[in-house]
């Protein structure tokens, strides 16, 4: 093949995969169950008397399913990406692709395929979904049509996105933190310039279309949009949406092309290379040393035979050379969480993460003091966020996404090493363990916990949000970034393959996100009327604890963790509602419960069952 053989063991054995079956057909099925619970919704709380109302409701259940199918596709695709490659450098498995006769094109094009293969098959088995969806009314072929190449070309940027930075990082956790960090910044940017916070016009084009030519988000918002015809007579490039598929395909292409021209470059890995010449010079040191050692005379009072040798190299030999003498740091009770503290564990880099998110901290933080001079309450009447939470959600959502990633990291990075058996081999107890690698997350992450709080009470004595208000926030935050930290150690534990355990743990906290937003658009969308509304939802929370069950608690069953994963839904269900008819401490009561729960189910079994998780005892043995 023209990609080259990575790409073709992956069709190959891909086929072979049970999960490729299950995640297609899950897919499907849950686009059709959120299709069958808005009818309900509508039926139930509205009368369908024509043809216009049936193609209402096909009009608004395509825009929201659009926009779930966008947001799952940009951020699983770079996901996967990432750690496909991330994984090959975990694995010491990169360095031997390099050593074959494969092309730069070939290494580069081929890993991004066949990490994008399962999303690409999704994406095939739901455009008949939407087809069918056209019988509806209110939806045109041309619109299918737009939605899917807006989908397809944003998947491929998100992908290729991720796979160059991997290419370039060393570290899972900055391949990972990096890439999140610049899709976020790209849709927020763009954001910002369609509110005209940064001016009206570029060029003299609408900041308006610049957004929609530049972010996928707009993108999908006017594609799912009818074309009117003024429109249809304008040209192919006066229409703002195939000017997207133009730029993100050069985009595309760009960072391809980067990732081929570099990828032997940046690899192997630029910490080997210093590490051989440091391996060199003290073995031509220590052959230098034992020849002084063979030819000087004995001094007075030296110790003869090996010990008094081995004591001149340890004391003497240093201070020869010119270097300062060999001391050692004491290490605390708990060596697990004093290497997370205390050692550049997760690479010098993370401090580039650091900075990064800073940046994107101090720039929310204008938008948000822009926000509050201006006085504008919402920025949009139809919106059901408050003015505080429209800048602030994508700085909530990046930190928990940052921390889960940091948490599963830990213990994949170890795994793929090779660290985890020497650490199981040891005297390290699963407290030690367990809580050494929450307390190293927690610290590590301390700028994503942090600063939230901190614009968040910058907001209060603003005036935008009472102490109430507030106090529910930094509740609700520090419950969830407990959450997100033991989820992702828990994930890692679970689940022996990185990538499996990356995608699991993120696409958890995505699923959550997305479900919960999904959830909040189809309840305003078809009905005012919220106690009409848990029965069509049954369906839904039942699918959802299924599968939060199958993904948390399958390899290793735990009574509590079902509980949760069931009861997490219905009880979510109960805090939209709350929140929508403006009842807040309703919803930190259930949230917290709920979380709290959750993180206690998957904490307590992760000690308890420490050995039987991680692999150092079976089941079966005593």
């Amino acid at each position: 093949m023209l990609i080259g053989p990575v790409l073709s063991r992956e069709m190959v054995t891909a086929a072979r995969r049970v999960r490729l079956y299950f995640s297609r057909a899950g897919y499907v099925l849950a686009l059709t169950m959120l299709m069958a619970t808005a009818w309900l919704i509508l039926s139930g709380s509205q009368n369908v008397r024509s043809l216009s109302d049936l193609a209402r409701f096909g009009s608004i259940l395509f825009q929201i399913l659009a926009t779930l199918q966008l947001a799952l596709a940009v951020f699983f695709s770079a996901l996967f990406a990432a750690s496909a490659v991330s994984q090959e450098k975990d694995r010491r498995t990169f360095v031997l692709l390099l050593l074959t006769d494969l092309s730069n094109s070939q290494l580069v094009l081929g890993k991004l395929l066949a990490s994008l293969l399962i999303a690409l098959v999704m994406l095939a088995a739901a455009l008949p979904f939407f087809v069918l969806a056209v019988l509806l009314g209110g939806i045109s072929f041309g619109q299918v049509g737009r939605v899917f190449a807006v989908t397809l070309i944003s998947s491929l940027v998100a992908g290729s996105l991720g796979s160059t930075i991997a290419l370039w990082r060393d570290k899972t956790f900055q391949a990972l933190a990096t890439t999140s960090m610049v899709l976020v910044f790209w849709l927020a940017f763009w954001e910002l310039v369609r509110s005209e916070m940064l001016g009206s016009a570029w060029l003299g084009v609408s900041v308006q279309s610049w957004a929609i030519r530049s972010s996928p988000w707009q993108a999908i918002l006017v594609a799912s949009q009818p074309i009117i015809d003024a429109q249809d007579r304008s040209g192919w490039f006066d229409q703002d949406v195939n000017l997207f598929l133009l730029m993100s395909a050069l985009g595309a292409v760009a960072l391809n092309l980067l990732a081929i021209l570099k990828v032997r470059v940046w690899n192997p890995s630029r910490q080997i290379r210093p590490l051989q010449k440091e391996t060199a010079r003290q073995d031509s040191a220590q052959r230098e040393s034992n020849w002084h050692e063979h030819d000087r005379p004995a001094r007075k009072g030296e110790s003869d035979g090996p010990a008094g040798a081995a004591a001149e190299v340890a004391t003497e030999e240093p201070s020869r050379r010119g270097l300062p003498p060999v001391t050692s740091r004491r290490v605390w009770n708990n060596p697990i969480l004093w290497r997370e503290v205390c050692t550049w564990a997760y690479g010098r880099k993370v401090v580039v993460i650091r900075l990064a998110y800073v940046m994107f901290f101090l720039a929310t933080a204008l938008v948000v003091q822009d926000m509050i001079a201006r006085g504008d309450p919402l920025g949009d009447s139809r919106s059901l966020l408050p003015v505080m939470a429209m800048p602030l959600a994508p700085l909530f959502l990046l930190s928990l996404v940052l921390i889960n990633a940091l948490a599963v990291t830990s213990l994949t990075t170890e795994r793929d090493g090779q660290a985890m058996d020497l650490i199981l081999a040891s005297d390290v107890t699963p407290k030690e363990f367990v809580f050494g690698k929450l307390g190293g997350v927690l610290y590590n992450s301390k700028e994503m916990i942090v600063l939230p709080m901190v614009l968040s009470a910058y907001g209060w004595q603003q005036g935008t949000m009472s102490g109430e208000n507030l106090l529910y926030v930094l509740i609700g935050l520090a419950v969830m970034n407990v959450f997100v930290a033991v989820l992702g150690i828990h994930v890692g534990m679970t689940y022996v393959n990185s990538r499996h355990a990356t995608g699991v743990s993120i696409g958890t906290i995505l699923f959550l996100f997305v479900g919960v937003a999904t959830c909040m658009r189809m309840m305003v969308a078809f009905s005012d009327s919220f106690e009409m509304q848990l029965a069509p939802f049954v369906a839904v929370m039942l699918g959802g604890g299924v599968g939060l069950y199958v993904a948390l608690g399958y390899r290793n069953p735990s009574a509590a963790i079902g509980l949760a994963s069931f009861a997490a839904p219905p009880l979510t269900f109960y805090a939209l509602t709350s929140f929508l008819i403006g009842n807040p401490l309703a919803v930190i009561l259930t949230m917290g419960f709920t979380y709290g729960f959750a993180t206690a189910a998957m904490l307590v079994p992760a000690i308890a069952e420490f050995d039987v998780a991680t692999g150092r005892t079976t089941a079966g043995e005593d």
